[in-house]
């Protein structure tokens, strides 16, 4: 199967409803950092970069963009160690304290002036941790549906998609298992995501381009985050938390847990969108961060 990977942005914007003025500027570039290896990014725009998108675990930086799109201003899409085209870790170990040290090295190379770092999911932990270790790179942080109180029950279906076959005999059976994951997406978004997001070996199977979870939750797959509170409670850069209404992955008592650590932080529910509300509700999401970058003061607000 033919794969362009810059080739299906005309689509994302003719779903959103996005004017199409032609293809976007969009560049892939390569950053050396810790044990000679590499991570990856999408360079969105000319000029400095003002936002840098961190995606959820087992997705790539091609998750943002259609968010990227609306935006329509220089960015920089990362892909996580372990996912995408980035390098996998001999030890397989992706905590967000060490994800945020190869995005930081990553961040110092192609957005060292960035505005504002938006993490969703694995990336929101990765953005918290990174705000507490490297201050300066995060002027403003945007977390997308996840705080360090994430429900490791609700996590379990997410673990176990994730965590699924290694191998799958052909697209259509790699493609209808993700519609099966996900029945309130469109099956075009999903296809696109699934050709960003596996690979066709020689052989015409199929294989995820991520660093798949081993094992389950009793075996440690998702590690206690419960440090990263400290961390946001240290962290003076103003913060968002954006939730998905349908999600479920945020409870109501993640957000009092925020808002004690952090009274002045924004808290906004984007109806209808589950957990990955870029895929979700992207053109509400790129609206809710631009409005969020406008404003010169953090009051706080709850919607």
């Amino acid at each position: 199967m033919t794969y362009d990977e810059m080739g299906l942005f005309r689509e994302n914007a003719d779903e959103a409803g996005l004017e199409w003025n032609g293809p976007p500027v969009v560049a892939r570039r390569d950053v050396e950092v810790a044990d000679g290896r590499r991570v990856s990014a999408l360079m969105w725009g000319e000029g400095d970069p003002e936002l840098v998108l961190l995606h959820g675990g087992a997705q790539n930086s091609h998750t943002w963009d259609t968010v990227a799109l609306a935006l329509d201003r220089p960015l920089v899409a990362i892909d996580l160690p372990g996912h995408g085209h980035s390098d996998w870790r001999e030890d397989h170990h992706y905590s967000p304290p060490s994800l945020a040290d190869d995005v930081a090295v990553a961040m110092a190379d192609l957005a060292p002036r960035a505005e504002a770092v938006v993490g969703m999911s694995l990336g929101g932990l990765t953005a918290i941790s990174l705000s507490a270790r490297y201050p300066t790179l995060v002027p403003r942080l945007v977390v997308v549906d996840v705080t360090p109180g994430v429900d490791r029950v609700k996590a379990e279906p997410i673990i176990a998609f994730v965590s699924g076959p290694e191998r799958f005999a052909s697209f259509d059976e790699i493609l209808e298992r993700t519609v099966q994951h996900n029945p309130t997406r469109t099956v075009s978004s999903l296809r696109r995501g699934v050709l960003h997001n596996a690979r066709e070996l020689a052989d015409g199977s199929w294989e995820w381009r991520y660093d798949r979870v081993r094992g389950s939750l009793s075996d440690g797959a998702l590690p206690d985050m419960g440090d990263l509170w400290n961390d946001l409670e240290s962290v003076g850069a103003p913060c968002l938390l954006v939730r998905g209404g349908s999600s479920g992955v945020v409870g109501e008592e993640d957000v009092a847990e925020l808002l004690r650590r952090r009274p002045g932080a924004e808290v906004v529910v984007v109806d209808g969108a589950g957990h990955s509300v870029q895929g979700d509700r992207p053109v509400e999401l790129a609206g809710i961060i631009a409005g969020f970058l406008s404003r010169s003061t953090t009051t706080p607000r709850r919607s």
